[in-house]
Formats: C-alpha cells, sequence, structure tokens
C-alpha cells in the first residue's frame, strides 16, 4: 500500500517518449522525460530489457502509408513491479524539406515520428485527446529539438490527475460500444463469449486507430474490466530472455494456482434442445445493480504472480469449486498436489476479498489480485498468462506461440499475423466485421441460442433507432454508449448467478449447455467461483430474454443463417407465412398429426 501511495504522488505518466525512424537503424528511441534509463540522458537510446519492442509498437508497421495514427500498446512490468505499462502513441509525417532545423541524420524525403505517453492507468482516450494537440504542435515548430513543451504535457498532465479519482467518463473516453453495435451487430455478443473461454483471438484491420478501437471497446463491454482487470495483461518476456531466465517457469504455490483446461480436453455432452421456459422475457431498461463507473482507478497494490505453463495445469479443481465430477480428466490432472491444501479435498475455498478503504465498495481479491467489486467483478481474464496486447508489432510475433502464454486478445495490422491462422483460435476481420472461428466444435460452442439472438436483436435495435439524427445519435440513454455497458453487465450478472443456483440447468441451458460447460473450466470462472460473493444474491438468475419461442424468433434466427445456410428475405418470409396461416397442412398430409406438428415438419422440409 506504501508503493501505491507513492504512485499516487508521482502522478500516473511514467515518461514522455519520443520515437523516430533511422535511415540506418531503424526504430529507436529519441528522447524520453524522465529518462528512461537513470543514468543516461534524455537524449539516449538505450532501454529496459522489458520493454525492447516499445520503438516498434510506438512506430507501427506500415506507418508510412498513413499520415498519422495513433495506437494503443501495453508494455511489461519493469523489475521489481507487477503493473502493467499503458501507451498511448501519436504518430506523424512531414516532409523533409518542411523542417526549419533539419539536422545531418535526416536523410529521407520524409521524416516519422511518434509522441508517447507511458501511463500507470489506462486513460487510453483522454492521453490520446492531450496527446493528439501536443504531438500536432511539436510537429508545427518544424524544429525536432525543440523539447520544452514534451516536459510541459508531462507536468500537465501529471499535476491535473494526480491524487484524483478517475470516474468511468475518462475511462471509456473515445470507446463507443454504440458503433461496435452498429458494425458487428450480432456478432458482438460472440465476440464478448469468445473471450469469456479465454482463447486466442487476433483482432486484424489497419490503420492501428481503427485496430485498438475496436478491440478496446470489445473489452468495456465487460465490468470494471479496463479501470481494474488489465493490470495482469501484458507479464511476458521479451523472446532472448525467456529461456535465460529460470524464474519464469517457476510455479507458484498456494491458493493462487488454478487449473485452465483448453475445450478440446473434454468431452462436451449432446446439446439437448432448448427447453422452452415459461418466463416472459424481462426488460433491460431497469438493471438488477450498477457497474461502479464512479469508483477510484487504483491499481491494485498486490497483483498475481508471473505464470508459467504449470500454474495452471497442476492444481486439484475439487479444491475450488463444487461440482467438480464434471470434468474427470481435469481431476486426475491434479491430483497429485491435494496435500498442498489445508481444506479438505472437494471443499471449496470460501475466503472473502478483504476491502480496501476509500475505494467505493472496491475490494482487494485474495485470489485474483484484482480489486473487485461486491460482485467479484472483474472477471479475471487477463491474468496467469493470458496477455492483452492492443497492437502487436512483427518483433512479438513468437507470443503467438510462446509455452508461458495461454491465450491472448490481441491486435495486428501486419498480414503475417493473419496468415498463420494455427497459432489462433479467430481472427477477427473489423472491416469486414467477421469473426473467422477456425475450429468447428468451437463454432458450435459459440453458437447463439435463441435467448442471446433476442438481447443481441434487442441491443441493435435500440441503436438503430435515430441513427440518421445527428441532434439523438448518442446522447440519448437507450442506445447510448453506457446503456450498452449497462445491458452487458446484467447479462454477465445474471449468467453468474444462475450458475450459483441448485438445479440450474433451465436456468443455463438459455447461455447454451455446451458453452457453459467450456466456461466453467476456464481460469476466470474458477477464480470467481471460489469466492463468495453476497451481493449476487440480490440479482435475478436466469437469462434476462428467456421465454417461450415465437414467430419472431424463427424469424430472427433464419434472418440470421440456419446450419450456415443464408436465407434470402423472400425465404425467410414464406417460412414465417406458413407458420402463421397454418398452410404448412397443405404441405404435409400425414393423418393423425396435431397442427402443431404438422407446421414443424413443413417447417423442417423447407428448411
Amino acid at each position: 500500500m506504501e508503493s501505491q501511495g507513492r504512485d499516487e504522488q508521482k502522478g500516473p505518466v511514467l515518461q514522455i517518449v519520443v520515437v523516430g525512424f533511422h535511415h540506418k537503424k531503424g526504430c529507436q528511441v529519441e528522447f524520453s522525460y524522465p529518462p528512461l534509463m537513470p543514468d543516461e540522458g534524455h537524449d539516449s537510446n538505450l532501454l529496459p530489457d522489458e520493454w525492447k519492442y516499445l520503438p516498434f509498437l510506438a512506430l507501427p508497421d506500415g506507418a508510412h502509408n498513413y499520415q498519422e495514427d495513433t495506437v494503443y500498446f501495453h508494455l511489461p512490468p519493469l523489475s521489481g513491479d507487477l503493473k502493467c505499462v499503458y501507451g498511448v502513441s501519436c504518430y506523424r509525417q512531414i516532409e523533409a524539406k518542411a523542417l526549419k532545423v533539419r539536422q545531418a541524420d535526416v536523410t529521407r524525403e520524409t521524416v516519422q515520428k511518434s509522441v508517447c505517453v507511458l501511463s500507470r492507468v489506462p486513460l487510453y482516450g483522454l492521453l490520446q485527446a492531450k496527446l493528439q494537440l501536443i504531438t500536432h504542435a511539436y510537429f508545427e515548430e518544424k524544429d525536432f529539438s525543440q523539447i520544452s513543451i514534451l516536459q510541459e504535457l508531462y507536468d500537465h498532465i501529471n499535476g491535473s490527475l494526480r491524487g484524483s479519482a478517475v470516474d468511468g467518463s475518462q475511462v471509456y473516453l473515445g470507446l463507443s460500444p454504440r458503433d461496435l453495435i452498429l458494425h458487428f451487430r450480432h456478432k458482438v455478443l460472440i465476440l464478448f463469449k469468445l473471450i469469456l473461454l479465454e482463447k486466442k483471438v487476433l483482432f486484424y484491420v489497419s490503420p492501428v486507430n481503427r485496430l485498438v478501437g475496436a478491440l478496446m471497446t470489445v473489452l468495456s463491454l465487460f465490468p470494471g474490466m479496463i479501470e481494474h482487470g488489465l493490470v495482469d495483461s501484458s507479464h511476458y518476456r521479451p523472446k532472448s530472455s525467456v529461456s535465460e531466465d529460470p524464474g519464469l517457469v517457476e510455479s507458484v504455490s498456494g491458493a493462487e494456482e488454478f487449473v485452465s483446461v483448453s475445450v478440446s480436453d473434454i468431452t462436451i455432452p449432446p446439446v439437448e434442445p432448448e427447453g422452452e421456459v415459461p418466463a416472459p422475457p424481462e426488460s433491460l431498461s431497469s438493471t438488477n445493480g450498477t457497474n461502479g463507473g464512479n469508483q477510484h482507478l487504483k491499481p491494485p497494490s498486490r497483483s498475481s504472480p508471473e505464470s508459467s505453463e504449470s500454474d495452471w495445469e497442476t492444481l486439484d479443481p475439487s479444491v475450488l469449486e463444487e461440482g467438480s465430477k464434471e470434468s474427470a480428466e481435469v481431476k486426475e490432472a491434479g491430483s497429485e498436489l491435494r496435500d498442498a491444501f489445508d481444506s479438505k479435498p472437494g471443499t471449496p475455498i470460501t475466503v472473502q476479498p478483504q476491502a480496501v478503504t476509500g475505494q467505493g465498495g472496491v475490494m482487494q481479491g485474495l485470489v485474483s489480485g484484482l480489486e473487485e467489486d461486491q460482485y467479484g467483478l472483474p472477471l479475471a481474464i487477463f491474468t496467469k498468462g493470458y496477455l492483452c496486447l492492443p497492437y502487436m508489432a512483427l518483433q512479438q510475433h513468437h507470443l503467438l506461440s510462446d509455452v508461458t502464454v495461454r491465450g491472448f486478445v490481441a491486435g495486428a495490422t501486419n498480414i503475417l499475423f493473419r496468415q498463420q491462422r494455427h497459432l489462433s483460435d479467430a481472427i477477427v476481420e473489423v472491416e469486414e466485421a467477421l469473426v473467422q472461428i477456425h475450429d468447428p466444435e468451437l463454432r458450435k460452442i459459440l453458437s447463439l441460442t435463441t435467448a442471446d439472438l433476442r438481447f443481441a436483436d434487442y441491443l441493435v435495435k435500440h441503436v438503430t433507432e435515430n441513427r440518421d439524427d445527428v441532434f439523438l445519435d448518442g446522447t440519448g440513454w437507450e442506445g447510448g454508449d453506457e446503456w450498452i455497458r449497462a445491458q452487458f453487465t446484467l447479462y454477465i450478472h445474471s449468467l453468474l448467478s444462475s450458475t450459483l443456483q441448485q438445479d440450474n440447468e433451465r436456468l443455463l441451458a438459455d447461455y447454451g449447455p455446451p458453452f457453459i460447460a467450456a466456461w466453467k473450466i476456464t481460469h476466470n470462472y474458477r477464480v470467481w467461483h471460489s469466492n463468495q460473493h453476497a451481493a449476487m444474491a440480490a440479482i435475478t438468475p436466469g437469462h434476462p430474454f428467456q421465454g417461450q419461442y415465437s414467430v419472431a424468433d424463427v424469424k430472427l434466427r433464419l434472418s440470421q443463417s440456419v446450419s450456415g445456410r443464408s436465407l434470402d428475405q423472400r425465404q425467410v418470409s414464406h417460412v414465417v407465412l406458413v407458420l402463421q396461416s397454418g398452410a404448412a397442412c397443405r404441405h404435409v398430409q400425414r393423418p393423425g398429426l396435431s397442427g402443431a406438428l404438422r407446421r414443424g415438419q413443413a417447417l423442417k422440409a423447407i428448411l
């Protein structure tokens, strides 16, 4: 806690850095304030080993194709620290002949530079807004030796944010779920569930500002994730030091080790037809709780240790959750370490997180190491070797196959990342709004249920209302950015609450039995389930859009696709007409069949 207090006194910004492109040396640091290396000057090119990729992140691949661009990136913590470093970089280029002072090493027709802010807190949009203005002014000087404006930026940001609470409006600045849903529509929910399963997800598009904007907006749908859930998201080592550091594969003892098993390691039971749930659909206009948008943004004083491959393969899952009979293979894999815990086999750990004073309801999670709200959120997704890299440079390509990395949500603009499909579970083509899932079994797991489709359609309809009105677009509550985040907060609250109920098969069926089976063996679920969260008692279990099937559901399902086969509007209308009018009786002339059964057989014949 003392180090946390010192961080507040210093302010959120660690360094202001200028990265340039040298015609012989490539990307390199040209200026840093304060110096990146304590014993070097402001103009030193030297970097800490942990930050060797900084120049390539700040000056992205293909930057010469754009006049300007913005990059969000994450750096690993320096030695002795356990917290992710959040970087924002603004890139620009200028013709060399326009410079007032042209240095001797400027030999190309254009000069490319990026101005970066390295921060302790994830204020991407806020830092970008300030940095764009300063970068513009810095280039307008046409003399890059004038660095006083950069020092003033450092003092200004730290002075304005030191010791103050950072609210949700600052954290989410520039991240628009509304635009995301307009672009991806119902596929946003597929992305949401894909990350819940801790899969290897690669976002791809150019330029970088579109890439990082889409990726971070998806993460903003997870309650508390950006504010408190990314502190462990960049715990990796540069390639040259991975094999040299024996501490990297050091296993962690105690209650902070968890099992995380791949979906391919278990057998998913056959999917039963979705049963009808008598409860009518609930409205999402009123939520069961708040998402803590006005909490202080303080990085936790204690974070989970660096992970190794053994961290998620050596613990008996019966120590962490009841009902571990779901996966006998998982039990066998962890039976060796039963004696490492005082608790009896089969008894879940039920320690309660300790409250952190002055955090507005945020508590220190004893197991996750993250600051959690009263519902146990954010989920511990980006921990224990699961990385969040909004932008990956080509020099980081090895991380995709690193044995110490169990998964990632990463962004890339280089086509080499997209071509090597075997290194990821899903590729998100942002430009075309496509989610390409390579494994047929994973596609089945992520198939949206009828209740999920209702939820997604509800979001899309509210977002598209008044979209053409320049005065109303995005300004109202329903259909606005905060409203969308509130709906996903309710979705995850209801999902978590449903898992706590006795005989919850019917409740969880609306989320998809294959998905639930896969999610229950992930690291984030096991960590959440290992604690008790009293506030969950106030959450109504069951899918927010549970209910009986209707003609509208059939039309909604068909409009998306049926068995991967697209149907045009004429076919959809014909099917709906058959159901509404009872004309199916003319298609199926079998005696003794009820009208409903005949209509069902007719629908099957049409499809």
